[in-house]
């Protein structure tokens, strides 16, 4: 069976099409590739797009206990540069809701103007095989199956003292 290569892109739903423009143009360092009167797409890489906003008209709020998409994730190349874009959304305004060292990723979750949750990362093995060998010997007995929280201001610190990308996924 085959299998796909690269997730391609998201397109989200809203009213407030300027403003996840804005705001997902600002966290992603993304540009916009091309506009109409109702669809907008972005990049951030050499891909045609990888962000949509589809605004199909006037929309009331979405329930905040409705089913639906729980959030989008985004994988940086290496830890300072999640933690160099941190810094800089920080110095914005813009904060994660949530910090979480998954053990096999450490996250960074912030909220659009929409309330989608936005997972920011980086893999904390070197390579897939280490990641998912690491996934595969989970125990459903985990103390902390979904990780554990953290300060992202501490983590930045520790960061700069010399903590090393292999050893995040050892931090409990």
């Amino acid at each position: 069976m085959a299998s796909p290569t690269k997730l391609s892109h998201i397109v989200l739903q809203t009213n407030r099409r300027r403003e996840m423009i804005d705001w997902y143009c600002t966290v992603l360092g993304a540009e916009i590739l091309y506009e109409a009167e109702r669809i907008s797409f972005i990049s951030y890489d050499d891909e045609h797009h990888r962000v949509a906003f589809l605004d199909p008209g006037p929309l009331t709020e979405r329930q905040p206990d409705a089913a639906g998409l729980n959030h989008v994730a985004f994988t940086f190349g290496g830890l300072y540069d999640l933690i160099d874009n941190y810094q800089r959304l920080k110095a914005i305004g813009i904060r994660p809701h949530r910090c979480v060292n998954h053990g096999v990723t450490t996250s960074m979750y912030y909220r659009d103007p929409d309330h989608n949750q936005v997972e920011l990362l980086v893999d904390n093995f070197t390579t897939a095989v280490e990641g998912k060998a690491y996934m595969r010997g989970r125990s459903t007995a985990d103390k902390n199956p979904v990780g554990v929280y953290f300060d992202p201001d501490e983590m930045v610190a520790r960061i700069r003292n010399g903590l090393k990308l292999e050893e995040l996924s050892h931090i409990n």
